[in-house]
């Protein structure tokens, strides 16, 4: 059935579409062009229609992440919008975050007035000239499944069902679409939306049998086979598929690079997160969701080692150049697939004695790896600066179940134990930095009732727009603990000079060129500054402590807090 059909401009249509198809949160980096979307936003207020929410972010990095954050959490897009092509500019790094990241957004931009009179929405400003492209959608095409620029208000639904549809089809990522003033503005003769969708997502695609069959014929066989994994936890029956099927063959499994839970850490066979130690000692390799399951110029496996690869898009068909070899290449559903071939190893002749050998092999070793993670932490606990092992090992002490750790680079995998589905998410593999902030409140936003913890560096930090993002959780109540791993330094930057030349004029510098933030900045102080708890920790043994006041913060007083943690 249809609404009525009283006369409403398009961007009034706009927002009863996305309100109807669920979306729940607007994200607003507002200019000229979104007159007519707050015009509807405040009629909208008036008539007591709550949905979408606007939210207004003073700036599109953390904009963007916000959406991201919230979609990543809940596997729901929301709607994140920017000022024509300037703000379109400003948010492609996170554009490209979300898309490696295989995250849904509905990306919107406005596109300066295309008319210069004539109409309600024609140009009247001094940029309304300059901020024209020839197109627009060029600037993010390689990273979006698909873009549009809506040029008649009757195609509004279709618009919207489609890029929706699209954004959550499998491999999931952003869409663009660009909404002209004009189009905005214009009238049409009521909604006519319809209760639901015309076009929707696609279903998950399963691997073929006959390529799953191969896949288990080599894992059966395999004498030492090994798991890597990446970014299976963006899928929800994936962690569980993984256990029975690692359980099954006693196989050993490694969170290379990870972006989300993918295996519970206390299990015993979770072999930690470098895949390096073991290349040359397995005969399979099963790499699940991950773009890079090894770094071939540090280590890679024997030329006679076999490969299976698993994912949505298992060949990485968006990446312009990836080496890594496969026998079988499963595209689908990894979760469907991982449990297709459990299904299929029943029915193989599987060794028990061997499976047992290697159960009992792989657990020792990985149990004394454990009890060395542990001892590193003691050897650094009174190191000052503080050592972002123990840094990290404090962090992991705070953590339960009801916690949601989102990760910029520096908390050390080692030091805490994720054994929960949803609770854990780092940084997409492109890393474009400053995603941290803006993701958290995301994720706080999805998840009221979690205690959120934010990891960043010093340098990541700067990177998320730090003023607009504790604005963000001022305004809008997300009491997120920020924790700043300062060390004055852009570490990865350092590291990598020195891993390329380690012995060349860079490393001999008190000063690395490019690499020193000194003089550091009151991080804590800026948190003040939005209404939050801000503490500089400069000595291990206080750092506990520390931890316990911020949380107390966001959890009883319920506003934001940051400890500046000074590391090595």
């Amino acid at each position: 059935m249809a609404k009525s059909a009283n006369q409403i401009t398009v961007a009034e249509a706009f927002l009863d579409l996305l309100a109807s198809r669920g979306v729940k949160y607007f994200f607003g980096n507002s200019g000229t062009d979104f007159a007519p979307i707050v015009e509807a936003f405040a009629k909208r207020q008036a008539q007591g229609k709550d949905r979408p929410v606007p939210l207004t972010v003073p700036h599109e990095i953390p904009a963007v992440a916000l959406a991201h954050g919230y979609a990543m959490v809940t596997g729901q897009p929301q709607a994140v919008m920017v000022h024509v092509i300037v703000g379109t500019a400003n948010a492609l790094g996170g554009i490209i975050n979300a898309a490696r990241a295989r995250v849904p957004l509905l990306f919107l931009a406005g596109r300066t007035p295309v008319t210069e009179k004539g109409h309600a929405g024609s140009r009247d400003l001094g940029i309304h000239w300059a901020q024209e492209s020839f197109d627009q959608g060029a600037m993010v095409r390689e990273f979006v499944k698909w873009d549009y620029e809506l040029r008649f208000g009757s195609q509004i639904e279709t618009l919207v069902d489609r890029a929706l549809a699209i954004t959550q089809s499998e491999p999931r990522g952003p869409v663009y679409l660009t909404l002209p003033r004009e189009a905005l503005a214009a009238g049409i003769e009521g909604s006519g939306i319809s209760d639901a969708p015309r076009i929707n997502a696609a279903s998950p695609a399963v691997a073929a049998p006959d390529a799953v069959a191969k896949a288990a014929d080599i894992l059966a066989a395999a004498q030492n086979p090994i798991a890597v994994v990446q970014s299976l936890g963006r899928y929800p029956a994936g962690p569980a598929a993984l256990v029975e099927l690692a359980e099954l063959l006693a196989m050993p499994v490694v969170e290379q690079w990870h972006t989300h839970y993918n295996f519970p850490q206390d299990h015993p066979l979770h072999a930690g997160f470098d895949p390096a130690p073991y290349l040359k000692e397995v005969d399979a390799i099963l790499a699940i969701e991950s773009d890079a399951p090894w770094f071939p110029k540090q280590s890679e496996p024997d030329p006679e080692t076999r490969i299976v690869q698993v994912a949505t898009d298992a060949l990485f068909t968006d990446y312009p150049y990836r080496g890594f070899g496969s026998h079988v290449s499963l595209s689908g559903n990894p979760g469907l697939s991982l449990a297709a071939l459990k299904e299929a190893i029943l029915t193989t002749e599987l060794n028990q004695a061997t499976v047992s050998s290697r159960r009992d092999r792989w657990c020792g070793q990985i149990q004394n790896q454990r009890q060395t993670w542990q001892s590193s932490a003691e050897k650094v606990r009174r190191e000052r600066p503080i050592n972002m092992v123990w840094a990290s090992h404090c962090i992991g002490k705070i953590l339960d179940d009801r916690s949601i750790v989102i990760n910029e680079y520096v908390l050390d995998p080692t030091q805490a134990c994720f054994k929960t589905p949803g609770t854990y998410f780092r940084h997409s593999p492109s890393a474009s930095l400053g995603w941290g902030l803006g993701a958290a409140l995301g994720a706080k936003l999805a998840s009221p009732d979690h205690k959120v913890i934010c990891c960043v560096g010093d340098g990541a930090y700067m990177f998320g727009v730090p003023v607009s993002a504790h604005w963000v959780a001022r305004a809008y109540h997300l009491p997120v603990l920020f924790i700043v791993f300062n060390n004055s330094r852009w570490n990865a930057s350092q590291q990598s000079t020195l891993s390329f030349v380690p012995n060349g004029w860079a490393a001999k510098t008190d000063s690395m060129p490019l690499c020193d933030l000194n003089p550091s900045v009151e991080f804590d102080q800026i948190c003040r500054a939005a209404g939050g708890y801000g503490e500089k920790v400069e000595r291990p043994e206080d750092l506990p402590q520390a931890l316990a006041r911020a949380l107390k913060v966001i959890e009883t007083e319920k506003r934001q807090a940051l400890l500046n943690v000074i590391c090595n």
